[in-house]
């Protein structure tokens, strides 16, 4: 099995890290490799941040990569090990049961059109938001092609059924399991009146489905964020999201179902 650890730089994770590189190797007899470039398995130890660093890195692997989360500080919505669990996931790999079961989970796909006419695709695990910095962002919205509505407000943002705990959550979305094979498209501050008029409430978006947000092109530059990475241009015609072909694989193995995950990374406490 050949296996990557990819990490944050924090000591603590560092530590980690070293330690269970220590323990594959003194407990594998061999059968653990360690491969940065070709892993079958991707271990991140940090946050989620890590683990979406890692899922960026190795973006153009994923139809063969199974992730595991080890987190290092609270409770991680990705993380399904503790660190001070090495010993059970060093058990686990050694007899392969993380790598007979897998769950998926959707992905984002964002196509980027400028207007010199070439075009850039993104694929984003969380979410991806289109805002204008200095102003007021003024787009139309097309499903299939067609005029849906004309959005004036702050931003707009399409999510994955996971990302939709994140940014999406945080701005009145939905939460959506990932089950759904759908991404969801929310409002920023959008502004509504007597002139201006949009729908108000978040949009689920099914596979085989297309947003496309034409931007109005004044000049001025807006921001494109994916994840936990961004880009500034004032050269963005329009950008398409759609449910990607991709997906994410985890390990299934410990692997904790949804709600629980909903239930322990925002509420934290049994209702009892």
């Amino acid at each position: 099995m050949k296996i990557s650890i990819y990490s944050n730089n924090v000591p603590h994770s560092r530590a980690v890290v070293s330690l269970l590189k220590d323990k594959l190797t003194a407990r594998s007899n061999g059968k653990v490799i360690f491969d940065d470039d070709n892993p079958e398995v991707v271990i991140t130890v940090g946050g989620d941040g890590t683990l979406l660093g890692a899922f960026h890195h190795y973006t153009d692997q994923l139809d063969k990569i199974r992730f595991i989360g080890v987190h290092t500080g609270h409770l991680g919505f990705y993380a399904d090990w503790q660190y001070f669990e090495l010993d059970d996931l060093v058990e686990s790999l050694v007899n392969q049961e993380t790598t007979a079961r897998t769950v998926k989970y959707p992905l984002l796909n964002a196509t980027l059109h400028y207007t010199d006419g070439h075009e850039e695709t993104i694929l984003a695990l969380n979410e991806a938001a289109i805002k204008r910095p200095l102003g007021t962002l003024v787009a139309d919205v097309y499903i299939q092609n067609e005029l849906f509505e004309r959005f004036r407000g702050d931003g707009l943002t399409a999510s994955t059924p996971t990302g939709s705990t994140a940014y999406n959550k945080a701005i009145g979305g939905a939460v959506m399991h990932p089950s759904l094979q759908a991404i969801q498209l929310a409002e920023i501050a959008s502004i509504n009146s007597r002139v201006f008029r949009t729908l108000g409430s978040p949009l689920i978006i099914g596979n085989h489905e297309v947003i496309k947000i034409q931007l109005e092109n004044d000049g001025s530059a807006v921001t494109f964020s994916y994840d936990h990475l961004n880009k500034i241009s004032s050269n963005i015609d329009w950008i398409s999201f759609k449910v990607a072909n991709q997906k994410i694989q985890f390990a299934e193995y410990r692997h904790m179902h949804f709600w629980h995950r909903v239930q322990a990374s925002f509420i934290g406490t049994e209702v009892k």
